[in-house]
């Protein structure tokens, strides 16, 4: 993947945002409603263009993943480009569906490239432990736990987890790629709502990484596993957290 469009194209970056609901995550996928499929099949609506150009995002999210502040970027032809520069964000607006939004359309920087001039990644992950659930306004953004969480001792536990590590037993693998991540953030706080959130950043994330810590470190708030848990993980890797299965960030 080059850090230059190819002679006679432009490098073009977008900043989005959308409501993963109803996508299964960014990445195109057959009969699968998709980010990067929406996006794509709008980009060549509106410039009227019977080619499809391809988008390069700072980082793929899974299905039911919401997105504030996602990059990517597009390399379209410089006539192209040209013609629709100045009413391509407008027309983004008129054809995208209401659940991802395009908020500034610009020609990138030399060197740019979505993927590789991003320094790191920052997830919020919302839970409750409210006895009555979810606030209803807030189902669709904010997971409900069963169990009361101790936020003091999910902070002592995720900072064991800081650092360069290997974190294969956090992600599910794809072949050819590392599981080698520097966590760079991940605390809790509980706000004035009760609602907890987790804040996670690194330098990169793989397959699933945030939702297995988040999983491993409530159960390490609702007291079925000790502060001392869930295990650092440390070339070439370490031993396996509780499998988990939630299913909704925001």
């Amino acid at each position: 993947m080059s850090d230059e469009a190819a002679p006679g194209f432009v490098r073009v970056r977008l900043d989005l945002s959308y409501d993963g609901k109803d996508f299964s995550g960014w990445a195109k996928q057959r009969e699968r409603r998709t980010v990067q499929g929406e996006l794509e099949s709008a980009l060549r609506t509106v410039t009227r263009s019977s080619e499809t150009f391809e988008l390069t995002v700072a980082g793929r999210t899974d299905a039911g993943v919401h997105a504030r502040g996602q990059v990517a970027h597009v390399d379209l032809p410089e006539a192209l480009w040209a013609e629709h520069r100045d009413k391509l964000l407008r027309r983004l607006a008129g054809r995208l569906p209401h659940d991802v939004r395009v908020w500034k359309v610009a020609e990138a920087p030399t060197g740019f490239n979505a993927r590789f001039s991003a320094i790191w990644r920052r997830y919020a992950y919302r839970v409750t432990d409210h006895p009555g659930g979810v606030d209803p306004l807030l189902r669709g953004h904010v997971l409900w736990h069963d169990w009361p969480l101790d936020v003091d001792a999910m902070n002592a536990a995720s900072t064991r987890l800081l650092g360069e590590h290997d974190f294969a037993a956090y992600c599910k693998k794809r072949d050819g790629a590392t599981t080698i991540r520097t966590l760079q953030r991940l605390d809790w706080v509980r706000g004035a709502d009760g609602v907890i959130t987790a804040t996670v950043r690194a330098d990169a994330f793989c397959h699933n990484m945030v939702r297995s810590l988040v999983g491993a470190l409530l159960f390490v708030g609702d007291g079925h596993r000790p502060r001392t848990g869930p295990p650092r993980c440390s070339p070439p890797g370490c031993a396996t957290p509780p499998s988990m299965s939630y299913a909704r960030t925001a």
